[in-house]
């Protein structure tokens, strides 16, 4: 999918990198695991830290040198692009202090999965970040906004999301019709990561589906789009519903964020919400 030129992909790929943003770690070294021209690099790992872009295809590699101007400033995310394969990464094992692994490339791993999962885990330094992304279901959209004229959303979603959330939640969640996979796409569940994880000590950070307000819905999408204190609005919102562990099971996609503990491991704490302080 490509992140930009329409209302819904501005709005996947905001809130993809403000998850980014949330779960930025400090340190020397990051990597964005499938970067392709590298979307997210910039946004993965903080300030300071040089962002390791790895993907197979140097087509790939090379748009992104083009599009991507060099950092400037102490501060700035200095990105490096490294043509490899991430089940076989020319990188030692706990190399990084944050690893991305978004874009659904796990699910499209289908067999390979789990080995590239594996993979990537033993690239975590301890007292890293683990961020990935998986694609459980076809995604859902809340029907009282659907209901309503595009106009009238756009016009809703201008007031606090504190105003809206309580008729979402009552009148309930649609799911949206199946799409075509190909045999060679798994989906992946956040409950399979977290399970995976919990007992291995790692702390989850966050955990957020994907747009389950509006979600594709490109029509009332793009009339919001027009009001720029409705669409901050529609960010938190979804922000909101997308924490709820109810949203995770259908959504077309859900981004978890993990520490690695530091030595000696201490039992992970149980997850409630979305967002564990």
């Amino acid at each position: 999918m490509r992140y930009e030129g329409t209302a819904q992909r501005e709005l996947f790929r905001q809130l993809r990198e403000r998850f980014l943003l949330r779960n930025a770690r400090s340190g020397r070294w990051a990597l964005d695991v499938g970067s392709g021209p590298g979307r997210f690099s910039r946004h993965v790992g903080a300030g300071g830290v040089t962002c390791v872009g790895l993907d197979l295809s140097l087509a790939m590699l090379a748009v992104g040198r083009e599009i991507s101007p060099p950092a400037a400033g102490p501060e700035a995310l200095r990105v490096e692009r490294v043509r490899g394969d991430a089940l076989q990464p020319p990188f030692s094992p706990g190399t990084f202090d944050e690893v991305a692994l978004v874009g659904n490339a796990l699910g499209f791993e289908a067999g390979s999965g789990d080995a590239l999962l594996q993979t990537v885990e033993g690239l975590v330094a301890e007292g890293g970040f683990l961020l990935v992304e998986v694609a459980p279901g076809p995604g859902e959209h809340a029907r009282y906004l659907v209901r309503l004229p595009h106009g009238a959303v756009r016009r809703l979603l201008a007031a606090p999301p504190a105003a809206v959330l309580p008729r979402i939640r009552r009148e309930g969640f649609e799911t949206e019709p199946t799409r075509h996979r190909t045999a060679a796409f798994r989906r992946w569940t956040a409950d399979e990561l977290l399970e995976r994880w919990r007992p291995l000590g790692w702390r989850v950070r966050e955990a957020m589906a994907v747009a389950p307000a509006l979600g594709p819905d490109t029509g009332r999408l793009s009339e919001v789009a027009r009001d720029p204190q409705a669409w901050a609005r529609l960010m938190e919102m979804e922000e909101q519903l997308g924490h709820e562990p109810a949203r995770w099971p259908n959504a077309a996609a859900v981004l978890v964020a993990v520490e690695r503990p530091s030595l000696p491991t201490h039992p992970s704490v149980p997850v409630s919400s979305g967002v564990l302080e």
